[in-house]
């Protein structure tokens, strides 16, 4: 008999974690385990404003996929375009632009999400998203490249452009985001004599009454208070109605001339979700409590890209927030609910407490809410970066880590430009691959030849 095969898409907490833990318990006899993505690496997405600051080394947040010692998992380097739940066939794009057909009789959908974006003229052009390992290095590049561009000029209104940078999002992206690169040319300037610091300014803006509400409104204030001291200027109730290469337009009317847009405002399921015809919940996939998709045998959805419903929460149609603490969990679930079907066992339905949620805004500068205890400045710190290092999956990771923020605080920030942005830098779309999938309808007609034949 043939082994049973399964497929994992997406190489994010959830995925990751899934795949581990089927290597660990599964024999190989028992099943063939692949999993579908671009990168042979998990991206610890929480540090990325710190690898957009330079704080930290792109490598250091890349975890390499194949240093595991059970490591006996196929990767299919691309990404899946489609699914195709009645033949049990993933439409894959490979990174070669080559499209291919991978058969499943179990398949674990963890696609992640991408940066939500919206109908405003000129976003998705001149926006910079958040997302990506490629998108933090060039995000940085930009940055710097603004110091050196306003430091050479002779135009002053060309100079107060390049040294105003405008993010939008205040949830945890937007506000580390902020916090991070603020601190970044807070103290490259020095190195900049012909420039005043007096002239960069910062701007995070949210449509939002508060700065991370489920901190809470005092811990909320809280980090508004040190954004706010630092010269960052919040205003909360406001977001862009128009953006250009030059300027953009909010709407309360200001027009704040600028070559910097951060775009950070939240995220939505991969529109892989879209190809299953499955049933939705604010764009997640509805699976049951033990994480199965209903009306497709053999398919488990977790992570951001499918809506479990948060049992810890007493029912009620609560949700599971889209967080990594309940993507490595969700992860552990479900692969052991995919053992407990192969081996003909009852499933069980995913239950987790959330224990709290941490923000670094760099420096000795951060706000935490461990197990429900609101912290504040070092002792927040300490939470925040002791949960980001132990949550690291490899040793080699948490070295990098370690070292990279050891020689941080003893020899400051680096202000090097690397040269990622020589040329124009591809857009939000182009990053995160968002145009590449298929319809519904292209995945059936890419796959009738498969059904016809059996």
């Amino acid at each position: 008999m043939t082994r049973p095969r399964i497929l994992v898409v997406g190489a994010g907490f959830a995925g990751v974690e899934c795949v581990r833990r089927l290597e660990r318990v599964l024999a190989p006899a028992e099943a063939d385990i692949a999993m579908v993505t671009p990168n042979a690496y998990q991206l610890y997405l929480p540090l990325l404003p710190q690898v957009a600051s330079g704080v930290l080394t792109p490598q250091s947040i890349a975890v390499s996929l194949r240093r595991s010692r059970r490591h006996r998992t196929r990767i299919v380097p691309g990404g899946a375009i489609g699914v195709d739940t009645a033949a049990k066939v993933c439409v894959i794009r490979k990174i070669t632009g080559e499209v291919t057909e991978q058969a499943y009789d179990h398949l674990v959908l963890a696609p992640g999400s991408v940066t939500r974006t919206f109908d405003i003229p000129g976003l998705t052009e001149h926006a910079r998203g958040m997302k990506t390992l490629a998108e933090a290095a060039h995000l940085r590049d930009h940055v710097i490249a603004q110091l050196d561009l306003a430091d050479a000029s002779e135009d002053e209104a060309e100079r107060a452009a390049r040294l105003r940078f405008v993010v939008v999002g205040g949830g945890y992206a937007g506000t580390e985001t902020a916090a991070c690169l603020q601190r970044l040319t807070h103290h490259a300037v020095k190195r900049y004599p012909r420039l005043d610091p007096r002239q960069i300014t910062w701007h995070l803006l949210d449509l939002a009454p508060a700065l991370m509400p489920e901190l809470g409104d005092s811990l909320g204030r809280t980090a508004q208070d040190i954004l706010r001291r630092r010269g960052i200027q919040v205003s909360l109730g406001v977001s862009i109605a128009k953006a250009g290469p030059e300027e953009v337009t909010l709407t309360d009317g200001r027009v704040l001339p600028t070559r910097t847009l951060i775009w950070t405002a939240g995220v939505t399921a991969s529109p892989l979700v879209a190809t299953l015809e499955a049933e939705t919940d604010h764009g997640r996939l509805v699976v049951t409590p033990e994480m199965t998709v209903p009306g497709a045998p053999g398919v488990f959805a977790l992570g951001d890209a499918a809506a479990v419903p948060d049992l810890a929460k007493g029912g009620g149609g609560a949700i599971c927030p889209p967080t990594a603490q309940h993507a490595l969990r969700q992860g552990r679930a479900a692969a052991d609910n995919l053992i407990a079907a192969l081996r003909h066992r009852p499933m069980r339905p995913y239950v987790h407490k959330d224990l709290g949620l941490v923000v670094d805004l760099g420096g000795a500068d951060a706000v935490s809410k461990p197990m429900g205890i609101p912290l504040r400045g070092l002792p927040a710190q300490a939470v925040a970066r002791g949960y980001h290092w132990s949550a690291l999956r490899t040793n080699v990771a948490k070295t990098r880590v370690m070292t990279n923020w050891l020689l941080n605080a003893l020899a400051g920030d680096d202000f090097v430009r690397t040269g990622f942005q020589s040329a124009k830098p591809p857009t939000m779309r182009e990053f995160e691959h968002t145009d590449s999938y298929l319809t519904p309808e292209q995945v059936r007609a890419h796959t009738a030849a498969l059904r016809a034949r059996g």
